[in-house]
């Protein structure tokens, strides 16, 4: 499971964040609305976690926002706001739990467990396809023709993020704020590294070549022409 967490809390964003890392979930954690807004908009998560009063823009209008151009991941609010009017107000925006603090973390794993099994209405695809490249979003596998890729979590997640940008070139930049939450340069090889990966996973034996290099530019996943 891949969760976005918009937290400015950074102590509850760092105990969400642990408690996912030990049970093998990924995440990616938003201190402000803004970011979480942009985040969310780029998909690729299975849930969102939102706390209700954030800087710059609300976990409401978050939510308002997402459901108003399409985007259908599920959303579970974290907050210490706990009145009806409240809770009613956050399930009509278009969230789709609420959890007051303090809360058990189990409770808020039984809760994210739920609403990431719950199907989907549209909008959001669960598969992505390119040529013979095939990902599967609920299951998370990967094949290409019949042979199924075993992939590391962050292999998966950058492939991901090329398939959805099919035909589009993402930067080195682009690649480590999406994949790594990166919004600086670490002035290490790490996408470097991991394109090399993917690409014998992906490529290494196949006729057509699906991951292209555009030097000076980025990276982008194609059929050739």
């Amino acid at each position: 499971m891949k969760v976005l967490i918009v937290e400015d809390d950074s102590e509850a964003a760092a105990s969400l964040a642990s408690g996912l890392a030990e049970r093998g979930h990924e995440f990616s954690v938003c201190a402000t609305g803004p970011d979480g807004l942009a985040a969310a908009l780029a998909g690729g998560f299975d849930v969102l976690v939102l706390d209700r009063m954030l800087p710059g823009l609300d976990g409401l209008a978050i939510v308002k926002t997402l459901r108003n151009r399409g985007v259908t991941t599920p959303a579970l609010f974290l907050t210490n706001i706990s009145g009806i009017d409240d809770r009613v107000d956050g399930l009509e925006a278009g969230g789709d739990d609420y959890l007051v603090k303090p809360f058990a973390f189990v409770e808020l794993m039984a809760r994210l467990n739920v609403l990431a099994r719950r199907p989907r209405a549209g909008g959001e695809p669960t598969e992505l396809v390119v040529a013979d490249l095939e990902m599967n979003l609920i299951r998370r596998t990967v094949k290409r023709g019949n042979t199924l890729i075993d992939l590391q979590p962050r292999e998966f997640q950058l492939l991901e993020c090329l398939m959805r940008a099919e035909g589009r070139v993402l930067t080195r930049t682009m690649l480590l704020e999406q994949v790594w939450s990166f919004h600086f340069d670490p002035h290490t090889n790490i996408v470097e590294t991991h394109i090399s990966r993917l690409r014998s996973k992906v490529d290494r034996g196949q006729p057509m070549q699906l991951i292209q290099t555009l030097r000076g530019a980025g990276y982008s996943l194609r059929a050739p022409v």
